[in-house]
């Protein structure tokens, strides 16, 4: 049974930019029914804008990292980063958990920073990275490294996770996953666009269009056909693509 068992989003009613996306503006309602949720969809189609508003409404900073890293907290700070944070209702089974962490590919440098100036002040806190500055690990090891330490138990908001990682360091990260799902204390909700990730044994998968989101099973994923496809006949594409 999921942590975070439903996601709604109210009618985005502003003109604002969360407007103007299909898949979001006349709201949702996601049930879910996994401890590990894919969101796949093209760029712009809403996955990562509606994942940055569940992160922060899980108290989670937009930069990356658990509750302890967000900044965006106490007198001084008046709303949200994300405009449909407002508009996300989260419901919790059997009841709200804090731990966990946010992380999305880009800002990963930023955050490797974060880490290296606390570390100023106590060394110690590379110890949860691995034991060295995840500046000084390759994109693909400090990704890794971030996973196999830090993450225990709590609710894990990805967003492009395989964005570093190589085929066989995706199976790895693949593995991670299993090993905290199997032990009935974390949850995973992930935007990719990585056709190895999705295939997770069980996992749920929303997929974000112009008519809307809706569930959709692997095979039929437009990652899976057009990857199959391509692997298939390479030459084909390769012909079509360079007029070859």
């Amino acid at each position: 049974m999921p942590f975070l068992s439903q996601i709604l989003l109210h009618r985005i009613a502003d003109g604002g930019y969360t407007s103007q996306i299909p898949s979001l503006r006349e709201g949702l309602q996601l049930n879910l029914k996994s401890n590990v949720t894919f969101f796949v969809g093209e760029n712009g189609s809403g996955k990562s804008t509606l994942l940055e508003g569940i992160a922060e409404r899980c108290g989670f900073s937009l930069k990356g990292g658990n509750r302890n890293h967000n900044l965006n907290v106490g007198h001084r700070f008046e709303g949200y980063e994300s405009p449909l944070t407002q508009l996300i209702q989260l419901s919790w089974t059997p009841g709200r958990i804090n731990d966990g962490f946010f992380m999305r590919a880009e800002n990963f440098f930023n955050f490797a920073s974060y880490i290296d100036e606390l570390a100023l002040e106590d060394n110690r806190i590379l110890d949860a990275y691995g034991g060295r500055s995840l500046h000084e690990q390759s994109h693909g090891e400090s990704f890794l490294s971030l996973f196999n330490n830090q993450f225990e138990s709590g609710i894990y908001i990805l967003d492009e996770p395989e964005a570093a990682l190589s085929p066989a360091r995706i199976l790895a990260f693949i593995s991670v996953i299993n090993q905290l799902e199997q032990s009935g204390r974390a949850q995973f909700i992930i935007a990719t666009h990585s056709p190895i990730l999705i295939c997770y044994p069980g996992a749920s998968i929303y997929q974000f269009d112009e008519y809307g989101i809706s569930e959709i099973d692997y095979e039929d994923t437009e990652h899976f056909t057009l990857t199959k496809s391509f692997l298939d006949n390479p030459q084909l594409y390769l012909r079509h693509l360079t007029n070859g």
